[in-house]
């Protein structure tokens, strides 16, 4: 049996859907390993090469490595997942977006280059990379975050947008479990989503409900 092995610059740029079938085709967990190594080696060459077009693919193909298990090596994609989410092209922000949620946790260094990026992106024209930011933060937010962010979150919650409005709430729930002493800015933004004529009312409610014993430390 021949291993599939990725060696030439031009397999190197193959997508997701290829690895997925090379490591189906494997027979054995050896034989899976050993593709899966291969595969790392040139996933971490070709982030070298700056210039690379195909780096949401290699950083996509790392997020199913990693889900994959058996403690193969992926945090050298970390910053590669914050130079795509600086991106302006959405399909790559997408991936470097998901690979912040799955390869950083609120231990990493890398995480306080990230501020700057949420910033800009929850002010972004563009609803759904709004809401890539809000999600983010609200998975990965530390308490220093959580400060540092929390009034563009309150101020999201007041947006005529309702799609941007539950992402934002769902977002400063997370911070209030981070910083409770935060809690004071989004009380007042939740009693008037409560009265919120969007079918995402009922969401509302039920965080607020969350919030509720809470509330009366502020008002």
């Amino acid at each position: 049996f021949q291993l599939p092995f990725l060696t030439s610059v031009k397999e190197m740029s193959q997508r997701l859907r290829e690895l997925i079938r090379a490591v189906r085709a494997c027979k054995t967990v050896a034989d899976e390993r050993a593709l899966i190594l291969k595969e790392c080696a040139n996933i971490r060459t070709a982030f070298k090469d700056e210039s690379n077009p195909h780096r949401h693919r290699n950083v996509a193909k790392l997020l199913f490595i990693f889900l994959l298990g058996e403690d193969y090596p992926t945090a050298f994609g970390q910053m590669e997942c914050l130079k795509l989410i600086a991106s302006p092209r959405f399909h790559e922000k997408r991936v470097g977006y998901l690979g912040l949620s799955l390869l950083l946790d609120e231990e990493a260094e890398v995480l306080g280059l990230v501020p700057n990026s949420l910033q800009q992106d929850i002010s972004s024209g563009n609803q759904y990379v709004v809401g890539l930011a809000l999600t983010s933060l609200g998975n990965l937010a530390t308490p220093d975050l959580a400060r540092d962010l929390a009034s563009e979150v309150e101020r999201m919650m007041g947006s005529s947008n309702s799609f941007i409005r539950k992402k934002a709430v769902l977002c400063a729930l997370r911070l209030f479990r981070k910083v409770p002493d935060e809690a004071d800015r989004f009380v007042e933004r939740l009693q008037i989503l409560l009265s919120d004529r969007n079918h995402g009312t009922k969401l509302y409610d039920h965080l607020y409900q969350r919030f509720c014993p809470y509330i009366f430390l502020f008002v």
